[in-house]
């Protein structure tokens, strides 16, 4: 038979891909190169969690909307229609966050010091 809850699985799965490729045109080849190129977590999977997080100026809501524009994330749409998970990669993201601040205090004490040793030497 059919399993209704598989479809609704897939759904879930695909909405922020399936949402990145309305924005890309997908059906030129540089849009299906793009599109291959794109990567779509749910959180910071771990070989990521060690890099050093950029900003990107050119992507930021302030810089690119005019102000009173509407604007959705797909965070709040994905659980709007269902996704599950939210809460918990929600959980793991504080943590992580919690962990990346202690480390970025440890690493201020050391440059601290290594600034002291180098101006003292």
């Amino acid at each position: 038979g059919i399993n209704a809850e598989y479809g609704k699985q897939w759904y879930q799965r695909r909405v922020r891909g399936r949402t990145i490729r309305g924005m890309i045109p997908h059906k030129t080849t540089r849009g299906m190169e793009a599109l291959n190129r794109l990567k779509v977590f749910e959180g910071v999977p771990p070989p990521y969690d060690k890099t050093k997080r950029m900003v990107v100026p050119g992507a930021l809501r302030v810089l690119r909307l005019k102000p009173g524009r509407k604007y959705a994330s797909i965070g709040r749409i994905s659980r709007e229609v269902g996704w599950k998970y939210g809460d918990v990669v929600e959980k793991l993201e504080t943590k992580r966050k919690e962990k990346s601040a202690t480390y970025f205090q440890a690493k201020k004490k050391i440059n601290a010091l290594r600034a002291k040793a180098a101006a003292s030497a």
